[in-house]
């Protein structure tokens, strides 16, 4: 009676039921021949299954032998399993701000690298840096040196001949004192 009223346990996996029905029938019908005692095992453990879903594939498979019902009662239960996971799963969401700000910071990295590189191209400076406790010995401005000096320095040679006319007391720059003299 006990082997009739089994059932599976909650949380008990299909191949310890196997087992469990494997050792009853050898006790129960010890004197029966192997196939009969193999047909019945596999009718007790078809019975025994608990969910029925599982229970139902298996016992239309009209298995001879208890285990091969045992691994078409597996997979049965495995392709279950797997159709619920997928059945819940979602989609990933892709945020496409995201994409779009890293294409907008890769794209102004790849400007500043081009104008970079087109400056060291033409064979010029960086623009001149502003600095407040500099003064430049060309033009006297404060906030930048002569190296950089914003001023056309054509206009600078310029400026020197002018300086060096020691007979034209005009052409001293404003910026010099006018007792300025040259040696």
């Amino acid at each position: 009676t006990e082997l009739k009223t089994r059932r599976q346990k909650p949380g008990e996996s299909l191949q310890a039921l196997a087992a469990d029905v494997k050792r009853l029938m050898s006790l129960a019908y010890a004197e029966c021949p192997m196939d009969v005692r193999e047909s019945l095992a596999v009718q007790f453990f078809v019975d025994a299954i608990r969910d029925e879903d599982t229970q139902f594939c298996t016992m239309l498979m009209d298995f001879t032998d208890l285990k091969s019902a045992l691994a078409y009662s597996m997979k049965c239960e495995t392709s279950k399993i797997a159709s619920k996971i997928s059945m819940h799963a979602r989609p990933i969401r892709i945020e496409d701000n995201a994409d779009k700000r890293k294409d907008e910071k890769f794209e102004s990295l790849l400007g500043a690298l081009e104008n970079f590189l087109e400056i060291l191209a033409a064979g010029k400076k960086s623009a001149p840096r502003w600095n407040p406790n500099m003064t430049c010995c060309r033009c006297y401005k404060r906030g930048h040196v002569q190296l950089e000096c914003p001023s056309d320095s054509s206009r600078w040679i310029m400026g020197l001949l002018e300086l060096r006319d020691p007979g034209s007391a005009t052409s001293l720059p404003t910026f010099l004192p006018p007792d300025f003299q040259f040696r």
